[in-house]
This record gives C-alpha cells, structure tokens and sequence, in this order.
C-alpha cells in the first residue's frame, strides 16, 4: 500500500489547480470604477429657457426660426419653447391621386389625368359616344361633358328606329292618319267609295282632311 497524503497536502493541490482566469485583477476592478464615476459626472445641458432643441438634436438661439422636423410647420424659438405656424393650408384638387406630406401643408404631387363614365375610363380632350343619341368629351377638370342630339320631329305616324341610328325615320315616307287607315301626305287618297282623304301640309299628327259624298248603294251621287 502507498503512503497516505495528509490533509493539508490535498488542500494544496486543490488550490493550485485553479485557473488564473477565475482571479480577479485588481487593475480591472479600478478601470471599472473609474468609468462609472466618469458616467455619473456627465452633465447634460438644460436649454429650458435659453434655447430650442428640433428633433435631430440641433440647438436654436431664443427668437431663431426653424422647422423642427421635415413635416413640421416653421416655428421660432421662445422662452417658453417653440411658437409654430398653424397656417390655413390650401384645399386639395378633389382628384389628387398622390398626396406628399413632407412640408407644412400637405401637397397634391399627382392629378388623376382621365374620366370615368359609365364604368369606363377615357383620356383627357377624348371624344366618344356612349349612345347613338350622345356627343361627350373628357374634359382636363375630369369630368365628362355629353350633349344629347335634337331630334327633328318626324313627318310621319309610323317612324322607325333603326341600329346604331339616334333619330327615328319615316321609312315609308311622310303620312298622316285617316280614321284608323294611314294614307300619304301629298295626295288625295279615296279611303272607300264615298270618302277621299288628304293629309294637312305638314301638321302630320292631325288626322287627314276627308270629303264624303252621299251614296246610293255603293255609288256617290254627282
């Protein structure tokens, strides 16, 4: 059996085996000292009174003007800190599509440049018909502009609308009514044995000028 190691012995090994790096420096400890109290010296200085800070932390003498910060309205510097202008700001363009808020007041940078009309978009001086009977145009204030043709009264009882056409037309010509028959104006027309009709020189929608004879089954007497 080998020899016994006293207590003592173990105990010095034991606190040889640790590693420099656990013991403090006392060099170190005096450094850390040293900046905490250099910390607690610093002074921060008050401009209450004196001046105006904006918001990157530059300094303004009492009665300076400055704009705090890039959407800030101008301002001067007081005792009692800083006076802005609240200034009545211009109304936007109802049709403003990009609104810029980098200044005092906020700036239309963009105007819608076309007009809507019925579910579709037209340029700006563009011409269109949205119906056989409409004119319009896009305006430059956006809006669109339409006139609606004027139609001639037609000369006729019995007009007709045809495809892409705005106005009705007498396809037969100018006629007139005569009882329930429709004759053609310009003429005598013998509606039965004993009736002949005319229609008014154009007062088509009076019915027709008609002269009967008396007669004698089936036969006008002259």
């Amino acid at each position: 059996m080998g020899p016994l190691l006293s207590p003592a012995f173990v105990l010095l090994l034991a606190l040889s085996a640790v590693s420099p790096a656990t013991v403090g420096n006392p060099e170190d400890y005096a450094a850390d000292e040293a900046e905490r109290t250099a910390s607690e010296n610093i002074v921060f200085d008050d401009y209450r009174g004196k001046g105006c800070v904006d918001d990157s932390g530059f300094v303004y003498k009492l009665g300076e003007r400055f704009y705090p910060g890039h959407s800030n309205c101008p301002c001067v510097c007081t005792e009692d800190g800083p006076v802005c202008d609240q200034p009545e700001c211009p109304k936007l363009h109802p049709k403003c599509t990009k609104v810029e808020h980098n200044g005092c007041c906020p700036e239309c940078k963009e105007v819608k440049n076309f007009c809507e009309y019925r579910g579709k978009t037209y340029k700006i001086l563009e011409e269109f018909k949205p119906s056989p009977c409409e004119w319009c145009r896009c305006e430059p204030n956006n809006e669109v502009h339409c006139v609606v043709s004027d139609c001639a009264v037609p000369e006729c009882v019995n007009p007709v609308y045809e495809p892409e056409q705005c106005c009705p037309i007498c396809k037969n010509g100018p006629n007139c009514f005569a009882g329930t028959t429709i004759i053609p104006a310009g003429i005598e027309v013998k509606v039965d044995d004993c009736t002949i009709c005319r229609c008014h020189n154009g007062d088509w929608w009076k019915p027709a000028q008609c002269l009967r004879r008396e007669c004698l089954n089936g036969q006008s007497l002259s």
